[in-house]
């Protein structure tokens, strides 16, 4: 893997699905996103994160044909998104941000009514129906209607129903918002079953265990651009420390605390409002320096650096819209 900032590329022996250069999206005098470059490649799962507003699903608009670049080169498939986009949306799968299931209608029916969208017959649609609903876990629902199901139920449902045309690629815009930890991880297994099974996956998502788990390769986006790409234990080796030390203080002691720890070694320090946060690379004996400085903390922990410390370092703790 190679390229600067701003570009995600590698050099496999094979052509990229998904190929962008200089990629960008204007809307106005607002531009989006601002001239990135990425390769995505078959069988890989290939995330977007970044903050509200960094330019990550006007990026999967562009992927999915539904918006096209303002400047720049793509190509999907090996087709133009702007002279070909039914070509490539026949072979794509979207899951939605929102579900956009049809409540009126069963289970099977919303599988059965979208598999005619793309024109195929009847019998493979009910056959593939049938596999799908039994790969979500949703078979002995298929009668059911939609309304009543619960959120995890509809989000398995909405990748079934994407994968009734088989696509190349499938589209995931925040798959699992708004789910409680179970059902995430049950849409999680079902995620990595279809990668296992060579479909290719391109997200956006705002939890970074989540990025963790699935993504192969991704990029972080901030403000339009690729602030920095790579597999999340590359980038946090590149943009943290193998371990983070949490401290907490009596709130009466807080700043005073973080004064003295100024002087403790450490390769970046955070100063919270509840807690300082130590990037190092051995918590425990960190610790012990900390202690010998007459430092008593209320609370202790040390952790291995995950993806959302890269994240929180490359887009700062700011909240935006």
């Amino acid at each position: 893997m190679s390229g600067p900032p701003g570009s995600l590329t590698c050099v496999p022996d094979v052509k990229p699905l998904i190929h962008a250069r200089g990629l960008v999206k204007r809307f106005g005098a607002f531009t989006a996103v601002d001239g990135i470059n990425f390769d995505l490649y078959r069988g890989e799962a290939f995330g977007f994160l970044g903050p509200n507003g960094a330019g990550k699903s006007s990026t999967m608009r562009m992927i999915g044909c539904v918006s096209p670049p303002s400047e720049g080169e793509l190509s999907i498939l090996g087709l133009d998104p702007v002279a070909d986009g039914p070509a490539i949306r026949a072979r794509l799968g979207v899951v939605p941000q929102e579900d956009t299931l049809d409540v009126e209608l069963t289970v099977r029916e919303n599988l059965l009514v979208y598999g005619r969208y793309f024109g195929l017959p009847r019998d493979q649609i009910r056959e593939r129906t049938a596999r799908l609903l039994d790969f979500v876990q949703l078979s002995d629902r298929a009668g059911d209607q939609v309304e009543p199901l619960s959120g995890g139920m509809k989000r398995r449902l909405t990748i079934a129903r994407s994968l009734i045309n088989e696509p190349d690629i499938l589209l995931l815009d925040e798959p699992t918002t708004g789910l409680d930890p179970q059902a995430r991880h049950v849409v999680w297994d079902r995620l990595f079953r279809l990668k296992q099974q060579g479909v290719t996956l391109v997200l956006t998502t705002h939890y970074m265990d989540e990025a963790e788990q699935l993504c192969d390769r991704l990029v972080v986006m901030d403000r339009g651009k690729i602030a920095a790409g790579g597999s999340p234990r590359g980038l946090i080796e590149q943009y943290s420390t193998p371990e983070v030390l949490e401290l907490r203080f009596d709130p009466g002691e807080h700043q005073q605390a973080a004064e003295k720890l100024a002087s403790v070694p450490a390769q970046r320090r955070e100063v919270l409002a509840d807690r300082v946060l130590l990037y190092v690379s051995d918590g425990e004996a960190t610790l012990a320096s900390v202690r010998a400085l007459g430092l008593e903390p209320l609370t202790s922990l040390v952790r291995r650096s995950t993806l959302e410390d890269v994240f929180l370092r490359l887009t700062g703790r700011r909240l935006e819209d």
